[in-house]
Protein backbone atom coordinates (compact mmCIF):
# COMPACT_ATOMS: atom_id res chain seq x y z
CA UNK A 1 0.00 0.00 0.00
CA UNK A 2 2.90 2.48 0.55
CA UNK A 3 4.86 1.26 -2.27
CA UNK A 4 2.13 1.62 -4.49
CA UNK A 5 1.54 5.57 -3.74
CA UNK A 6 4.94 6.44 -5.02
CA UNK A 7 4.42 4.05 -7.56
CA UNK A 8 1.69 5.98 -8.77
CA UNK A 9 3.45 9.70 -8.23
CA UNK A 10 6.90 8.80 -10.11
CA UNK A 11 7.31 12.73 -10.07
CA UNK A 12 7.28 13.16 -6.56
CA UNK A 13 9.41 10.10 -5.85
CA UNK A 14 12.34 11.49 -7.33
CA UNK A 15 11.96 14.90 -5.86
CA UNK A 16 12.30 13.14 -2.12
CA UNK A 17 15.06 11.27 -3.97
CA UNK A 18 16.96 14.08 -5.68
CA UNK A 19 15.81 15.82 -2.02
CA UNK A 20 17.80 12.88 -0.23
CA UNK A 21 20.94 12.86 -2.11
CA UNK A 22 21.48 16.42 -2.02
CA UNK A 23 20.84 16.25 2.06
CA UNK A 24 23.35 13.11 1.90
CA UNK A 25 26.19 15.42 0.19
CA UNK A 26 25.35 18.46 2.36
CA UNK A 27 25.97 16.32 5.31
CA UNK A 28 28.57 14.24 4.70
CA UNK A 29 31.30 16.84 5.09
CA UNK A 30 30.03 17.19 8.58
CA UNK A 31 29.66 13.43 9.63
CA UNK A 32 32.22 12.46 12.09
CA UNK A 33 34.47 9.49 11.32
CA UNK A 34 33.83 7.01 14.28
CA UNK A 35 30.87 7.17 16.25
CA UNK A 36 31.49 4.01 18.14
CA UNK A 37 32.74 3.60 21.70
CA UNK A 38 36.41 2.77 22.62
CA UNK A 39 36.90 -1.29 22.19
CA UNK A 40 40.86 -0.94 22.53
CA UNK A 41 41.95 -0.96 26.41
CA UNK A 42 43.97 2.04 27.16
CA UNK A 43 47.68 1.23 28.32
CA UNK A 44 50.39 3.15 30.47
CA UNK A 45 53.88 2.53 29.73
CA UNK A 46 56.33 2.68 32.46
CA UNK A 47 60.28 2.90 31.24
CA UNK A 48 63.41 2.76 32.76
CA UNK A 49 67.50 2.37 32.14
CA UNK A 50 69.97 0.60 34.18
CA UNK A 51 73.13 1.31 32.71
CA UNK A 52 75.76 -1.63 31.87
CA UNK A 53 73.21 -4.07 32.61
CA UNK A 54 72.35 -7.28 31.16
CA UNK A 55 68.78 -8.60 30.58
CA UNK A 56 69.01 -11.01 33.57
CA UNK A 57 70.04 -8.60 35.87
CA UNK A 58 67.76 -5.67 35.06
CA UNK A 59 64.75 -8.51 35.48
CA UNK A 60 66.26 -9.06 38.56
CA UNK A 61 67.15 -5.85 40.05
CA UNK A 62 64.28 -3.56 37.97
CA UNK A 63 61.81 -5.30 36.64
CA UNK A 64 60.98 -7.84 40.21
CA UNK A 65 60.04 -4.95 42.48
CA UNK A 66 58.52 -2.89 40.46
CA UNK A 67 55.82 -5.15 39.14
CA UNK A 68 55.64 -6.65 42.35
CA UNK A 69 54.21 -2.88 43.61
CA UNK A 70 52.25 -2.46 40.38
CA UNK A 71 50.54 -5.97 40.50
CA UNK A 72 46.73 -4.90 41.36
CA UNK A 73 46.56 -1.38 40.75
CA UNK A 74 42.72 -0.24 40.54
CA UNK A 75 41.36 -1.08 36.75
CA UNK A 76 44.34 -3.47 35.28
CA UNK A 77 44.00 -5.92 32.98
CA UNK A 78 46.80 -7.77 32.36
CA UNK A 79 50.50 -6.06 32.05
CA UNK A 80 53.50 -7.16 30.02
CA UNK A 81 57.16 -6.41 30.63
CA UNK A 82 60.37 -6.32 28.42
CA UNK A 83 64.03 -6.46 29.93
CA UNK A 84 67.04 -6.38 27.13
CA UNK A 85 70.68 -6.55 27.22
CA UNK A 86 71.52 -2.98 26.71
CA UNK A 87 69.62 -2.30 30.02
CA UNK A 88 66.80 -0.93 28.99
CA UNK A 89 62.93 -1.95 30.46
CA UNK A 90 59.18 -1.48 29.49
CA UNK A 91 56.57 -2.13 31.22
CA UNK A 92 53.16 -1.77 29.58
CA UNK A 93 50.28 -1.95 31.77
CA UNK A 94 46.28 -2.53 30.01
CA UNK A 95 43.57 -1.21 32.16
CA UNK A 96 40.23 -1.62 31.64
CA UNK A 97 38.19 -0.24 28.70
CA UNK A 98 36.53 3.00 29.90
CA UNK A 99 39.42 3.43 32.30
CA UNK A 100 40.17 7.70 33.05
CA UNK A 101 44.11 7.37 32.16
CA UNK A 102 44.38 10.16 33.86
CA UNK A 103 43.14 8.70 36.95
CA UNK A 104 45.51 5.41 35.93
CA UNK A 105 48.97 7.50 35.60
CA UNK A 106 48.71 9.30 39.03
CA UNK A 107 47.65 5.46 40.24
CA UNK A 108 50.51 3.84 38.80
CA UNK A 109 52.83 6.12 39.78
CA UNK A 110 52.17 6.35 43.01
CA UNK A 111 52.86 2.03 42.93
CA UNK A 112 56.32 3.33 41.46
CA UNK A 113 57.03 5.84 44.57
CA UNK A 114 56.88 2.58 46.48
CA UNK A 115 59.03 0.32 44.35
CA UNK A 116 61.74 3.18 43.79
CA UNK A 117 63.48 2.93 47.22
CA UNK A 118 64.07 -0.84 46.32
CA UNK A 119 65.72 0.51 42.84
CA UNK A 120 69.52 0.73 41.91
CA UNK A 121 70.70 4.05 42.41
CA UNK A 122 71.92 4.41 38.95
CA UNK A 123 68.21 3.65 37.39
CA UNK A 124 66.57 6.46 40.35
CA UNK A 125 69.42 8.61 38.86
CA UNK A 126 68.34 7.87 35.44
CA UNK A 127 64.89 8.10 36.42
CA UNK A 128 61.46 6.26 35.54
CA UNK A 129 59.04 7.08 33.05
CA UNK A 130 55.10 6.81 32.97
CA UNK A 131 53.33 7.67 30.02
CA UNK A 132 49.81 6.98 28.39
CA UNK A 133 50.74 5.97 25.34
CA UNK A 134 49.39 2.90 22.75
CA UNK A 135 51.88 0.12 21.68
CA UNK A 136 51.54 0.36 18.07
CA UNK A 137 53.37 2.46 16.27
CA UNK A 138 51.52 5.09 14.13
CA UNK A 139 54.32 6.26 11.87
CA UNK A 140 58.44 5.95 11.35
CA UNK A 141 60.48 8.96 10.12
CA UNK A 142 63.53 8.07 9.12
CA UNK A 143 66.64 10.73 8.76
CA UNK A 144 69.44 9.85 5.94
CA UNK A 145 72.25 11.10 4.38
CA UNK A 146 72.68 10.33 0.65
CA UNK A 147 75.96 11.94 0.16
CA UNK A 148 77.41 10.49 3.48
CA UNK A 149 78.37 13.91 5.06
CA UNK A 150 76.72 12.55 8.25
CA UNK A 151 76.96 9.08 10.30
CA UNK A 152 74.27 7.49 12.09
CA UNK A 153 75.18 9.18 15.27
CA UNK A 154 74.73 12.38 14.25
CA UNK A 155 71.33 11.56 12.59
CA UNK A 156 70.34 10.22 15.94
CA UNK A 157 71.25 13.29 17.86
CA UNK A 158 70.37 15.59 15.55
CA UNK A 159 66.80 14.24 16.10
CA UNK A 160 67.05 13.97 19.55
CA UNK A 161 67.88 17.62 20.15
CA UNK A 162 65.72 19.61 17.26
CA UNK A 163 62.79 17.22 15.95
CA UNK A 164 61.90 14.84 19.38
CA UNK A 165 60.20 17.33 20.92
CA UNK A 166 58.53 19.40 18.15
CA UNK A 167 57.00 16.21 17.05
CA UNK A 168 55.89 15.41 21.02
CA UNK A 169 53.77 18.82 21.06
CA UNK A 170 51.16 17.70 18.25
CA UNK A 171 48.43 16.80 19.64
CA UNK A 172 47.28 13.32 19.51
CA UNK A 173 51.13 11.93 19.92
CA UNK A 174 51.93 10.27 23.05
CA UNK A 175 55.95 9.31 22.48
CA UNK A 176 58.51 9.91 20.22
CA UNK A 177 61.50 7.32 20.65
CA UNK A 178 64.71 8.03 18.15
CA UNK A 179 66.36 4.67 17.62
CA UNK A 180 69.67 4.40 15.64
CA UNK A 181 73.09 5.82 16.96
CA UNK A 182 72.05 7.01 19.89
CA UNK A 183 72.98 10.51 21.60
CA UNK A 184 76.24 11.34 22.54
CA UNK A 185 78.41 10.43 25.39
CA UNK A 186 81.75 10.72 26.83
CA UNK A 187 83.08 8.02 26.58
CA UNK A 188 86.08 6.50 28.69
CA UNK A 189 87.30 3.29 28.10
CA UNK A 190 89.28 2.02 31.15
CA UNK A 191 92.59 0.16 31.00
CA UNK A 192 92.86 -3.26 33.10
CA UNK A 193 96.01 -3.57 33.43
CA UNK A 194 96.90 0.52 33.73
CA UNK A 195 94.31 0.23 37.01
CA UNK A 196 96.08 -3.11 38.53
CA UNK A 197 99.54 -1.40 38.44
CA UNK A 198 98.13 1.67 40.28
CA UNK A 199 95.99 -0.14 42.42
CA UNK A 200 93.25 0.81 41.35
CA UNK A 201 89.60 -0.23 40.60
CA UNK A 202 86.39 1.43 38.83
CA UNK A 203 85.16 2.37 41.33
CA UNK A 204 87.88 5.13 42.08
CA UNK A 205 87.44 6.44 38.78
CA UNK A 206 83.64 6.77 38.72
CA UNK A 207 83.99 8.30 42.40
CA UNK A 208 86.76 10.65 40.79
CA UNK A 209 84.34 11.49 38.28
CA UNK A 210 81.33 12.15 40.36
CA UNK A 211 83.26 14.08 43.03
CA UNK A 212 85.17 16.20 40.16
CA UNK A 213 82.48 16.26 37.47
CA UNK A 214 79.79 18.36 38.69
CA UNK A 215 77.97 21.80 38.82
CA UNK A 216 78.94 24.27 41.28
CA UNK A 217 77.68 26.68 42.99
CA UNK A 218 79.70 29.39 43.97
CA UNK A 219 77.63 31.90 45.55
CA UNK A 220 78.53 35.81 45.54
CA UNK A 221 81.31 38.29 47.14
CA UNK A 222 80.23 41.04 49.10
CA UNK A 223 76.36 39.81 49.63
CA UNK A 224 74.16 41.39 52.64
CA UNK A 225 75.03 41.57 55.29
CA UNK A 226 78.33 42.82 54.59
CA UNK A 227 80.11 46.07 56.36
CA UNK A 228 78.59 49.73 55.43
CA UNK A 229 82.02 50.56 53.25
CA UNK A 230 81.24 47.35 51.07
CA UNK A 231 80.82 49.40 47.45
CA UNK A 232 80.01 46.43 45.09
CA UNK A 233 78.32 42.40 45.08
CA UNK A 234 79.81 40.16 42.99
CA UNK A 235 78.27 36.53 41.79
CA UNK A 236 81.05 34.04 41.22
CA UNK A 237 80.67 32.01 38.35
CA UNK A 238 82.71 28.98 38.41
CA UNK A 239 83.38 26.00 35.58
CA UNK A 240 80.60 23.65 35.23
CA UNK A 241 80.67 20.09 34.16
CA UNK A 242 83.39 19.43 31.62
CA UNK A 243 82.29 18.83 28.14
CA UNK A 244 85.86 18.24 26.59
CA UNK A 245 87.54 14.58 26.21
CA UNK A 246 90.92 16.71 27.15
CA UNK A 247 88.94 18.03 30.08
CA UNK A 248 87.63 14.54 31.34
CA UNK A 249 91.80 13.49 30.93
CA UNK A 250 92.64 15.78 33.23
CA UNK A 251 90.75 14.30 36.27
CA UNK A 252 92.64 12.89 39.21
CA UNK A 253 92.13 9.90 39.64
CA UNK A 254 94.86 9.32 42.36
CA UNK A 255 97.12 11.42 44.64
CA UNK A 256 100.22 8.91 45.81
CA UNK A 257 101.88 9.44 49.20
CA UNK A 258 105.22 11.25 47.32
CA UNK A 259 102.99 13.54 45.65
CA UNK A 260 102.86 11.71 42.33
CA UNK A 261 99.37 12.44 40.41
CA UNK A 262 97.43 9.66 37.83
CA UNK A 263 95.20 11.73 35.42
CA UNK A 264 91.97 9.86 34.16
CA UNK A 265 94.07 9.66 30.86
CA UNK A 266 96.93 7.55 32.25
CA UNK A 267 94.28 4.34 32.74
CA UNK A 268 91.66 5.30 30.39
CA UNK A 269 91.27 6.41 26.86
CA UNK A 270 88.32 9.43 26.68
CA UNK A 271 86.30 9.92 23.45
CA UNK A 272 83.13 11.51 22.51
CA UNK A 273 80.84 8.81 21.10
CA UNK A 274 77.45 7.09 21.34
CA UNK A 275 75.45 6.83 24.52
CA UNK A 276 75.17 3.03 23.63
CA UNK A 277 76.15 0.77 20.38
CA UNK A 278 73.71 -1.91 21.22
CA UNK A 279 71.05 -0.73 18.66
CA UNK A 280 71.68 0.87 14.99
CA UNK A 281 69.36 2.18 11.96
CA UNK A 282 69.59 1.55 8.35
CA UNK A 283 68.00 3.39 4.57
CA UNK A 284 68.15 1.44 1.81
CA UNK A 285 72.11 0.35 2.99
CA UNK A 286 72.86 3.41 4.48
CA UNK A 287 73.08 4.85 7.95
CA UNK A 288 69.78 6.21 9.55
CA UNK A 289 68.09 7.21 12.42
CA UNK A 290 64.53 6.38 12.76
CA UNK A 291 62.38 8.25 14.69
CA UNK A 292 59.00 6.07 16.27
CA UNK A 293 55.63 8.03 16.64
CA UNK A 294 53.67 6.62 19.34
CA UNK A 295 49.58 7.79 19.31
CA UNK A 296 47.64 8.86 22.59
CA UNK A 297 44.95 6.11 23.45
CA UNK A 298 41.82 7.35 22.14
CA UNK A 299 43.63 9.54 19.56
CA UNK A 300 42.72 9.72 15.89
CA UNK A 301 44.85 8.11 13.81
CA UNK A 302 44.57 9.93 10.60
CA UNK A 303 44.31 13.62 12.35
CA UNK A 304 48.01 12.14 14.55
CA UNK A 305 49.70 11.32 11.02
CA UNK A 306 48.88 14.39 9.14
CA UNK A 307 50.14 16.60 12.04
CA UNK A 308 53.50 15.19 11.90
CA UNK A 309 53.91 15.28 8.66
CA UNK A 310 52.88 19.09 8.12
CA UNK A 311 55.47 19.87 11.18
CA UNK A 312 58.47 17.66 9.59
CA UNK A 313 57.59 19.26 6.23
CA UNK A 314 58.10 22.46 8.13
CA UNK A 315 60.98 21.50 10.25
CA UNK A 316 62.18 19.89 7.29
CA UNK A 317 63.02 23.63 5.91
CA UNK A 318 65.93 24.13 8.24
CA UNK A 319 67.89 20.87 7.87
CA UNK A 320 71.71 21.26 6.96
CA UNK A 321 72.69 20.50 3.49
CA UNK A 322 73.14 16.54 3.43
CA UNK A 323 70.50 15.35 5.31
CA UNK A 324 67.00 14.48 4.26
CA UNK A 325 63.70 12.78 5.60
CA UNK A 326 61.33 10.13 4.11
CA UNK A 327 58.48 8.03 5.41
CA UNK A 328 58.57 4.37 4.84
CA UNK A 329 56.21 3.63 7.45
CA UNK A 330 52.45 4.70 8.30
CA UNK A 331 49.37 2.78 9.58
CA UNK A 332 46.81 5.14 9.20
CA UNK A 333 47.46 4.84 4.93
CA UNK A 334 45.23 1.60 5.52
CA UNK A 335 42.26 3.38 7.52
CA UNK A 336 42.56 6.21 4.59
CA UNK A 337 42.29 4.04 1.94
CA UNK A 338 39.22 1.83 4.14
CA UNK A 339 37.35 5.11 4.40
CA UNK A 340 37.71 6.21 0.80
CA UNK A 341 36.65 2.62 0.30
CA UNK A 342 33.84 2.95 2.16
Amino acid sequence: MFSKFFIDRPVFANVIAVVTILFGVVALWRLPVERYPEITPPTVRVSAFYPGANAKDVANTVAAPLEQEVNGVEGMLYMSSTSSNDGSYQLTVTFEIGTKLDQAQVLLQNRIAQAEPRLPEEVRRQGISVKKQATNIVLVISLSSPDGSFNNLYLSNYGVLFLRDELSRVPGVGDVQVVGGGTYAMRVWLDAEKLKSRSLTTQDVVAALQAQNVQVAAGQIGQPPAPTNQKFQFTVTTRGRLSEPEEFGGIVVKTADDGRVTYLRDVADVELGAQSYDTFSSRTGQEAASLLIFQLPGSNAINVSQGVRAAITKLAQSFPPGLQYDIPFDTSRFVDAAIRDI
